[in-house]
Order: structure tokens, then sequence, then C-alpha cells
């Protein structure tokens, strides 16, 4: 739902606002937009592509975000979490709605789930803020209280979340692209770069006790600011759960970190401002994790993936993510270096 907010803020528009899938495939909008025609029993005024499997959907009564999901066990997980997480009080989220549908919403191999459409704020929200990263963690940690009380249901419904292996492999990764990851950075900073992964990673197998001594909750997995959406009335929802998956609460405070991070100068203090956070600090296996560079690995193994180098504002982005902010990132790796020594 990355771009979701945007989309959603558009007051005018015309009757069908045909936006072009990523694959640029018209055909397919077309298909689709003129089977929901025959499915649905309300009339259809507006229909926008957000992005891949993702629309906004305005009939003549409701409003409706549609989801695709490559298999009908995944949409039904998805519909018995967000329900799960009302029954057991957590109602900053969107629920899963039962369209005035003829059947199973099911176009060419995707099943489509129709979501509550929350009416977002004006002002969008992001980690800029001191009082944005500070309420963001707060509904996490709500979200992580709510999810203790019934990860056990999921446990069979859902992957375990593994930390150790994810890493590894993504560092493995980028380091089989350095031939062409040298067109952009010079050898010292890949080195060094590479070294931070190393490191960290040695630490956390040292001390993965650590991890598995903690509780364990159901892992949102994906904690960056567009999945934190605040609505016209200002109260923030936590939305998007397709990463889910059991594990300690550290895992998504971990990421969380990474995000933010940036927003606050690699400030090793700022950090600690946050409580859910600083409770992990003097733990060493959350200090070796803190210095994995998570970021800069997951978007450059994206952009060779998927051919984006070609794109120079998305290049420019994961530029500054590497070397723009390199000094400061080090200096903050090196704090956490001398505090294991």
């Amino acid at each position: 739902m990355d771009t979701i907010l945007t989309a959603c803020r558009v007051t005018e528009m015309k009757a069908i606002n045909r936006l072009v899938n990523q694959k640029g495939d018209d055909d397919y909008f077309d298909r689709l937009f003129s089977y929901f025609q025959s499915q649905f029993y309300e009339k259809i005024i507006e229909f926008v592509q957000i992005r891949n499997s993702v629309f906004l959907l305005i009939t003549d009564k409701h409003t409706y975000i549609l989801k695709g999901y490559h298999s009908y066990n995944r949409l039904k997980i998805q519909e018995a979490f967000t329900a799960t997480l009302r029954k057991e009080g957590f109602f900053q989220t969107y629920r899963f709605l039962a369209p005035s549908v003829k059947e199973q919403l099911f176009f060419e191999g995707t099943y489509f789930g129709c979501i509550e459409y929350i009416y977002p704020n004006k002002t969008a929200f992001s980690f800029l803020t001191e009082k944005n990263r500070r309420e963001g963690i707060e509904l996490l940690e709500q979200f992580h209280r709510t999810t203790a009380t019934f990860e056990t249901r999921y446990r069979t419904l859902i992957p375990k979340g593994h930390i150790s292996e994810k890493w590894t492999e993504r560092l493995h990764t980028f380091s089989n692209h350095l031939p062409f990851l040298k067109y952009f950075m010079n050898d010292p900073f890949l080195s060094e770069i590479i070294s931070w992964g190393e490191w960290s990673l040695t630490g956390i197998e040292k001390h993965r006790s650590f991890f598995r001594q903690e509780p364990l909750v159901i892992l949102h997995g994906d904690v960056a600011h567009h999945n934190f959406l605040r609505d016209r009335n200002g109260s923030l929802h936590l939305i998007d759960f397709d990463l889910i998956s059991v594990g300690p609460p550290s895992f998504d405070y971990l990421q969380y970190a990474n995000r933010i991070l940036p927003f606050i100068d690699w400030s090793f203090e700022k950090l600690a401002g946050l409580k859910q956070i600083r409770n992990h600090l003097q733990e060493e296996a959350f200090l070796y994790a803190l210095a994995y560079p998570a970021d800069i690995f997951r978007e450059w193994n994206r952009l060779i993936r998927e051919k984006l180098y070609t794109d120079q504002v998305k290049l420019r982005q994961v530029m500054d993510l590497s070397i723009g902010q390199f000094y400061s990132r080090k200096k903050f790796i090196d704090q956490l270096q001398e505090k294991v020594k």
C-alpha cells in the first residue's frame, strides 16, 4: 500500500481513471474493470489502480480498497488475522468487508479481498518528527501486546521469523552483485559495508539465545512509514500485514530503528530516547543486529533484481542511502562496536 495515500487524496477524478499497471498492461486493466462491473451489484463510479494488485474502487454506496492475493489461503489468513486483531481489542487498522457481489472475487489467478477504506489525513505520516516516531513505535508496541495473546493460534498458519537466515541470504545476494556494484561505488565503501554485515551476523549468531528467550508475538514485518496511516481525525493506524510472522518483538524494533535512524542523524542517544528500543540497548545481541545495513542490502538487491538502476531518481535515493549517509552510519556503528568490546 505504499502509494495509497497519494492516490486516495485525489479529489477530482473522471468516472473511470485509467491508470496503467506496472507492466503497462492496459488490456488487463480493462478486463479487470469489466469483471468487477459484472460482479458488483453496486454501481462502480471510479476505479483507480494504486499499485500492482491494489485498487481503489468507489461505488454509488461505498468506497473500497481491493487487494489481490495469489492464493485463497493467503486471503483467508489476512481476513482472519484482521478480524482477530479487532476481537482482541486492536482497532487501529482496517477491516475486510463483505461487499454486495455475486461470488468470491477471482480473476485470472488472483483472489481479491475487499478492504475498508480509511480516509487519510491531509498530512501524511512520516518519520520526520519526533512525535510521529514516538507514536509509531507506541502503536507497534500495542500491536505486539495484542498479538501476544493469540500468536499460538497462528503458529501453523504463518511463517516463523528468522532474522539470521534472512540477513545471511541478503548479504550473500549483495556480495554476488559486487562486480556490478563497482560501477556505482568504490571498493573501500563496498568492503566496509560488507564488513558491517559480516560483523553483525557473527554477533547475532554468538548471542542468538537472547532472541530465543524473548516472548513470542506476531510481527508486522514491514514497519516502513507507508504502513502507518493517519486518518482524517488524526488517529494513527497500522496497515498491510502481508509479511506477518511469529517471532520476538525485537525483530520489529530492529527494523523500526533501521527505518528511523536516517531521520535522527544516526544518533545513538536519540534512538535511546524511545523506551521500547532503550530497553533493548543493554543487550549485545541487539547492538550487533543494529549494525546490520539492512536498508542498503535490501534496496540494492531490489534495484538490481528489478533493473531499476536506469531510473535516475531511484538510483539517487539508493546512492544517498549508501554513500550520502556513509560517514554518519559509520560513526554510529563504531559506537556499537565500542559498546560490545
